[in-house]
């Protein structure tokens, strides 16, 4: 057995300098410098959403991951999000998240044994009251 550097898997390439216990971090650093910020902003608030539809248990699991403390946290980041960039991002990219954050909120209200009151929900310090 060598001491080499482990082999990428399959559809990886190699990096100087990188290994499986340390990414190349300045390739990451010049990857990561020619996404605009509006693209940057879309995906983690997509990943908030998709993470807290876990949570809330709308995907084909169900219950088996739903955990609305966890929800409450989720849906409150992404609505924080959204209200601080609705300036920095079009309407084009806005109007489907703000779409998507109103539905889990909604589930969440629902999801909810004992309801917040109206403004108290997970993210309407920032969008206001929702209403199921």
């Amino acid at each position: 057995m060598s001491d080499a550097t482990p082999t990428p898997g399959a559809g990886e390439s190699p990096q100087p300098g990188a290994t499986a216990e340390s990414p190349d971090f300045d390739a990451l650093t010049r990857d990561i410098a020619e996404v605009p910020a509006v693209e940057v902003i879309v995906t983690v608030a997509v990943n908030l959403m998709s993470a807290a539809a876990v949570k809330l248990g709308l995907t084909e699991d169900g219950d088996e991951h739903k955990d609305l403390d966890e929800a409450r946290k989720l849906v409150h980041a992404l609505a924080g999000l959204l209200d601080a960039s609705t300036t920095e991002i079009s309407s084009f990219h806005a109007a489907p998240l703000r779409d998507g954050l109103k539905s889990l909120q909604l589930a969440f209200r629902e999801a909810s044994l004992v309801p917040d009151g109206p403004g108290q929900g997970p993210g309407e310090k920032y969008t206001g009251p929702v209403y199921g």
